[in-house]
């Protein structure tokens, strides 16, 4: 059982970006591979093939792989609901809501889940490239560890160490995380990778070598910047592309438990978009077209939003004819009320919806989640298929679900207001396919002067082109003699 972890000297060093270019290069040689990471904090969320739910970044790694997401690839998952609280979700199924000190001595337990997962995932695949979380150099966090080292020392696998030379001071990064780990730790430390290397690599091989000299640990790769890669990101929200004179305004308030903002990559590499995500204390501008998004706590985001003055930026919009569209969370929001009577989301209670729409929803015990596909209903009767996915405790009640916004085979979801400004959905990812996208434009009063991206081959061009930079940048002979494995995913 062949397991390699990439683990990081901080958080967004690029390791969800390093496995899933791992990943992909190894599947192309024919490597039966699979991710795996034992513990992730992420909102992003996917639907697995076994009705589960896990990080988004390791459901593309897994499409890196070539095969369908599955629960076992991520055996805890941490949905924050407040700064000191999350939901935890145990491979696939939400266990419960623990504060952060409960969940520390929980992790006693849940190693035995990870490890169970791991072993099984081992079964059916001939390598797993597994992923750590943030550093393993926060030593307040060392006990009882399953996310880095601790996972790392229990299964016994060598662990590739990723420092991220963009931000500045890669090689303290290195030098100071090997330092704060222990002696056995250091040796399980087997190379070191560099991240996002911008200029002439002639500058930069003199602190390669004194970097090996000082920590007797190999340097296996030096991978460059690639600008312009728009990949599913873990948490951090991304920056829109460019855009065409006279693109489509689109603002997506910036909610504190925003989640499954993946939802807007396909917006922002339209070339006829022009997407901001508008953040605390920021001025809501102008636009054409105002999405809600998902969220982990609707109420709690609801109050921030109304904190923030968007409940009269909304009614100011759609004064001046401008169209508004909530996800999930965000369509929950439109409604008249969310009541929340178990305390699903956080304290228990009622809070006021922003009366866009004639419904009312109510959090109950027991996800939904679902892989969907449909088609969107649109004006000129002209089918727009649909692929998507929910994940979400709430149910709405109410006359607006009358006028659906999609129908999935047969199923309504969302609902359409009476002139057609004010819309919402419970599905994920509705930009994904592109007729659906450049359906979606036109409701928004958009006529697109061309196609939409297909963003699942966007992603499986964005795969190749991490393989490709690996394969040139990346010793792979190391790699295959660490992992004992041949082009042919074979044992040696």
């Amino acid at each position: 059982m062949n397991t390699l972890m990439v683990q990081g000297t901080t958080s967004d060093a690029g390791k969800s970006t390093v496995v899933a270019g791992l990943c992909r290069w190894l599947a192309r040689q024919g490597v039966s591979v699979a991710p795996f990471k034992p513990q992730n904090m992420a909102l992003n969320s996917a639907v697995t093939v076994d009705g589960g739910e896990i990080g988004r970044s390791t459901a593309l790694q897994a499409l890196a792989c070539g095969i369908a997401p599955h629960s076992d690839m991520n055996p805890v998952l941490l949905k924050p609901q407040s700064d000191c609280g999350a939901q935890v979700i145990l491979r696939g199924r939400v266990h419960g809501n623990m504060d952060a000190l409960d969940y520390h001595a929980y992790k006693i337990e849940a190693r035995a889940h990870v490890l169970a997962a791991w072993q099984d995932l081992s079964r059916r695949h001939d390598v797993i490239i597994a992923e750590g979380a943030g550093s393993p150099a926060e030593i307040n966090l060392r006990a009882n560890d399953i996310a880095n080292m601790g996972f790392a020392e229990a299964i016994d696998c060598p662990v590739l160490l990723v420092g991220d030379i963009d931000r500045g001071g890669v090689f303290a990064q290195l030098v100071g995380t090997l330092a704060l780990l222990g002696e056995p730790e250091r040796a399980r430390t087997r190379g070191l990778l560099i991240n996002r290397f911008r200029g002439d690599r002639a500058l930069l091989d003199p602190g390669l070598d004194w970097l090996t000299t000082h920590t007797g640990k190999p340097v296996v790769g030096v991978l460059p910047y690639l600008p312009g890669l728009l990949l599913d990101a873990e948490d951090s929200l991304g920056l829109s592309g460019s855009h065409e004179t006279g693109a489509l305004k689109v603002i997506v308030p910036a909610l504190p438990r925003i989640s499954n903002h993946n939802d807007f990559d396909p917006l922002r590499l339209h070339p006829e978009v022009d997407l901001q995500f508008i953040g605390p204390d920021q001025i809501i501008p102008a636009a054409d077209v105002i999405i809600l998004p998902g969220s982990k706590s609707t109420r709690h985001d609801l109050a921030w939003l109304n904190r923030q003055g968007w409940p009269a930026a909304i009614r100011r919009h759609l004064r001046y004819g401008g169209k508004l569209l909530g996800i999930c969370g965000g369509f929950q929001m439109l409604g008249d009320a969310v009541h929340d009577p178990d305390g699903l989301e956080g304290e228990a209670g009622s809070t006021p919806g922003l009366g866009l729409l004639r419904m009312e929803t109510t959090m109950v015990d027991g996800k939904q989640l679902r892989n969907v596909s449909g088609q969107l209903i649109v004006q000129d009767g002209t089918p727009a298929p649909l692929d998507g996915y929910e994940i979400h405790n709430g149910m709405s009640r109410g006359p607006a679900l009358a006028r659906p916004l999609i129908d999935l085979q047969g199923r309504p979801d969302g609902a359409v207001s009476d002139d057609g400004q004010v819309m919402g959905t419970y599905v994920h990812g509705l930009f994904d396919r592109a007729e659906a996208c450049k359906a979606l434009l036109g409701l928004f009063g958009h006529a697109s002067r061309r196609p939409a991206e297909n963003y699942h081959q966007h992603r499986l061009a964005q795969l190749d082109r991490l393989a490709d930079t690996l394969e040139a940048h990346l010793d792979g002979a190391w790699l295959h003699e660490l992992l004992q494995t041949d082009t042919r995913g074979d044992d040696r």
